[in-house]
């Protein structure tokens, strides 16, 4: 067959964790009050792949704040000019976020924090799930799906790629 195909093939499992304790990072701890926190090497090293990248991803630190986001993700999730948005907090730098009822409400607080990259902060763990991000006139459904970062055993941020649905 002088055509061949090769599809990549990928399987995740979870299990439990046998390791120490997960111990998430606190870029507080960190800093002083009133200065910055420098990001740690594997932050530094993130960001500059996701702000070249082209399929809609970003990083966040432990905090929630952005660290970078490719251009695609601002245009998919409505986050302003990218210039504006590291450092700012994940859900202020993006378009409403919505519950999937025909009523279209926010999303409840107790919800934020199932997020997939901010539930990947809290539990250490791959994630996945549907957001349903409000623009004016219209609504985009996207599925994300988020994996902690970690220097060590610590959780220092969280990598997210996002897709429109």
């Amino acid at each position: 067959m002088p055509w061949e195909v090769q599809v990549a093939h990928v399987e995740f499992s979870l299990s439990d964790s046998f390791g120490q304790p997960l111990r998430r990072a606190s870029t507080v701890d960190a800093a002083t009050e009133g200065e910055s926190c420098p990001l740690g090497p594997g932050l530094q090293r993130w960001s500059g792949v996701v702000a070249g990248a082209q399929e809609p991803c970003l990083v966040i630190d432990v905090d929630g704040r952005i660290v970078a986001a490719s251009q695609s993700c601002h245009d998919l999730l409505g986050m302003g000019d990218p210039a504006d948005t590291p450092g700012q907090y994940l859900l202020d730098g993006v378009r409403h976020l919505v519950d999937f009822t025909a009523a279209r409400n926010g999303l409840p607080e107790a919800d934020i924090d199932a997020i997939p990259p901010l539930l990947a902060l809290t539990s250490g763990r791959q994630t996945r799930g549907l957001l349903r991000v409000h623009d004016g006139d219209y609504d985009v459904t996207v599925d994300g799906i988020a994996v902690p970062l970690r220097e060590g055993d610590e959780v220092v941020g969280s990598l997210t790629f996002f897709s429109a649905i």
